[in-house]
């Protein structure tokens, strides 16, 4: 059966409610700029969140605007800086899902179709408004017999499309879930990455804080392996709001405590903590899911020797320095994003390059003889084409990076971690 992806564009497939910045573009010089630009967010607002139609908001926010030719091109530029960034990572399913993928907006073509169809998304998929202009370029109004530009409209321009399959709707806004309300998609996830709107996920099939977690829930190929909104970071003792700041704009679920709790550390794969409130081995002999710790201060080298043992990197740094609450936290995103242990207390020193159209694997291991052999007999047996392999070591593990081609089945995965001797293993992306 077919499948198709109704997805919104205005705080979905961007960060931004498009018409309200072109009204910060276009009423940039007039004197009662902050005044209008309260009233077209407030009527947003409403719309999105079913306290009035979507016609009178929409009509009242293009009358409001004072808008040209000249500012939707200085809009577009905007835009496309302003794309959700796990849509942007996820180009690929795009480019696969060409036919399936259907933008449904009620925003304006004019700027919907230059920022989307650089992701592969056909012309002929975008279902939005048109504006009307008069001979100085100026914008006067809109087509009303646009059934998006009235109410209900995503209603009526999917039952006029009467498309056959399974539909799946992606939005942060009350029109998007009239979709699910009338029967017309068969789940709609409220997309929460830019705004939440706590009348729309409570009607929802699923809360979807990404597109990667849409995409990992339905067993799509995806950018990165495992959603990090489901990557749990435990942050414990004094840590400087703004280190805390930098992991949640990533995604991650954060979790702020005291002290060091056995049941947050079980669950946490990040923990942030100062250098007064590290964890014993015992703590971290029960942390299994614990990938990376990030300590504001100097990490004490009995418990960083035995986390190497137990595969978890650490990154530090002389306590109070000023530069922690940036340094700590690219070293961790750069670990768990592109594998790299630059500057880590305990871990050998690799810093790869990224690699496109391949998935990175992570295999951390005891330092014995023989295990890359291993690991490339694995592939070697799955017939994988391996793009480039890095290894380095120390006293206590072998860290290896292997980059290879897509095509390969849960059974090879399965495979290198049965490896003997494999301490952790992960598919990074």
């Amino acid at each position: 059966m077919s499948q198709y992806f109704i997805i919104d564009f205005d705080s979905t497939f961007t960060q931004v409610e498009a018409l309200d910045e072109l009204a910060r573009i276009s009423l940039k010089d007039d004197p009662r700029r902050e005044e209008v630009y309260k009233q077209i967010e407030d009527l947003t607002n409403a719309a999105m969140e079913g306290r009035l139609s979507f016609s009178e908001s929409l009509a009242g926010r293009v009358k409001l605007l004072q808008a040209n030719k000249s500012h939707l091109d200085l809009l577009v530029k905007h835009l496309r800086k302003k794309v959700s960034a796990s849509f942007s990572r996820n180009r690929n399913f795009f480019k696969e899902h060409q036919d399936e993928v259907l933008i449904v907006s009620g925003g304006f073509k004019e700027f919907i179709t230059p920022v989307v169809t650089k992701y592969h998304i056909k012309t002929e998929n975008i279902y939005a408004n048109t504006f009307e202009f008069d001979e100085q370029g100026n914008i006067v109004g809109y087509d009303r017999s646009n059934p998006l530009s009235q109410e209900g409209g995503k209603v009526k321009l999917l039952r006029e499309l009467n498309l056959q399959g399974d539909l799946f709707g992606i939005g942060d806004g009350h029109s998007d879930f009239q979709l699910k309300e009338f029967g017309l998609i068969k789940k709609f996830f409220a997309f929460t990455e830019n705004i939440e709107r706590k009348t729309i996920i409570e009607k929802a099939d699923y809360v979807t804080p990404s597109f990667d977690e849409f995409l990992y829930i339905n067993k799509f190929a995806r950018a990165i392996s495992y959603p990090k909104n489901r990557i749990k970071c435990l942050v414990a003792g004094e840590v400087a709001d703004e280190a805390v700041i930098q992991l949640a704009k990533e995604g991650y679920n954060i979790r702020i405590r005291s002290k060091i709790e056995r049941k947050y550390l079980e669950e946490a794969g990040i923990l942030f903590c100062d250098e007064d409130t590290q964890p014993t081995e015992k703590q971290l002999e029960e942390a299994g899911r614990l990938k990376v710790i990030g300590c504001f201060g100097k990490a004490n080298r009995k418990m960083a020797e035995f986390a190497c043992e137990k595969g978890i990197i650490i990154f530090d740094d002389v306590k109070h320095n000023p530069r922690n609450t940036d340094f700590i936290p690219k070293r961790v995103m750069d670990f768990m994003n592109e594998g790299k242990t630059h500057t880590s207390a305990n871990f050998p020193d690799l810093q790869p390059p990224r690699i496109n159209n391949a998935h990175r694997l992570i295999h951390i291991h005891k330092n014995v003889p023989g295990i890359l052999a291993k690991i490339n007999d694995v592939f070697a047996r799955h017939h994988i084409n391996i793009v480039g392999e890095f290894l380095v070591t120390n006293a206590q593990i072998g860290y290896v990076i292997t980059d290879v081609n897509a095509g390969y089945g849960q059974q090879v995965l399965t495979e290198l971690k049965q490896i003997e001797h494999t301490i952790k293993f992960r598919l990074l992306y």
